[in-house]
């Protein structure tokens, strides 16, 4: 099966060659999409091998629709799409065991969790832990569907993934693709991913300005594709 890699980036020149040089070899193509970086993301990502996009608009989601948009214009598209972030936190090489399940057991989406992986002490902030937490359990309640993360390193076949018609650009990605997966009734599993501490400080849970941004747009996402108007409203006006 053909599988190319999305990765996302913004200010990574310090890790992104290291992501793109322990992916493995089955891989057909990966592409960055450097998301208006200010550094030297793109030529370092060039460099080492990489077809290498701009999306000016600021945005995780508007980054990854740029890379999903160039792999369908392909004359051959790939049968499965991985996502992985380009600051090195995961582990690259872990690839072929996050994709095994859409291979050989049929499965259409795969997320990797760091809450069932090794997690290596310091990789993720309380309040990322707490996030995914909150997170998942408002998916096992509104939808009753288990995960136990958010991952960004992920896979899904390019078919199950233009299903879904992804639309989210900003913090809200990663859930809108398990919610939407979801209500699809797509077939899906999670793996263990190993995880460590990123390189370089997280734009999102880094900053309190980001997490708080982040953990909105994740929980009114949650229930903006449950139809729960009045609950949406009420949490909004919290703030």
């Amino acid at each position: 099966m053909l599988i190319d890699v999305i990765i996302p980036a913004w200010n990574e020149e310090q890790s992104i060659a290291k992501v793109i040089a322990d992916l493995p070899a089955q891989v057909r193509e990966v592409v960055v999409v450097d998301n208006n970086s200010t550094d030297q993301t793109s030529k370092v990502a060039a460099e080492a091998g990489a077809r290498v996009l701009l999306e000016r608009k600021q945005g995780y989601g508007a980054a990854c629709l740029t890379g999903i948009a160039h792999l369908n214009a392909k004359a051959l598209p790939p049968d499965i799409i991985v996502f992985i972030d380009g600051d090195y936190s995961d582990y690259p090489e872990q690839l072929p065991e996050l994709v095994a399940p859409i291979i050989y057991e049929g499965m259409d989406m795969v997320i990797g969790s760091r809450a069932i992986g090794q997690r290596e002490k310091g990789a993720m902030m309380p309040q990322q832990i707490f996030g995914n937490w909150l997170a998942t359990s408002m998916m096992r309640i509104l939808y009753g569907v288990k995960f136990t993360d958010l991952g960004p390193f992920r896979a899904i076949t390019t078919k199950a993934l233009n299903a879904i018609e992804m639309k989210d650009q900003t913090y809200g990605w990663t859930v809108e693709m398990q919610v939407k997966a979801a209500k699809k009734g797509l077939k899906f599993t999670e793996v263990p991913m190993n995880y460590k501490k990123r390189i370089g400080v997280s734009k999102v849970s880094g900053t309190v300005k980001g997490t708080i941004l982040a953990g909105y747009k994740i929980i009114t996402t949650i229930l903006k594709y449950r139809k729960w108007n009045l609950l949406l409203l009420l949490f909004m006006a919290c703030f």
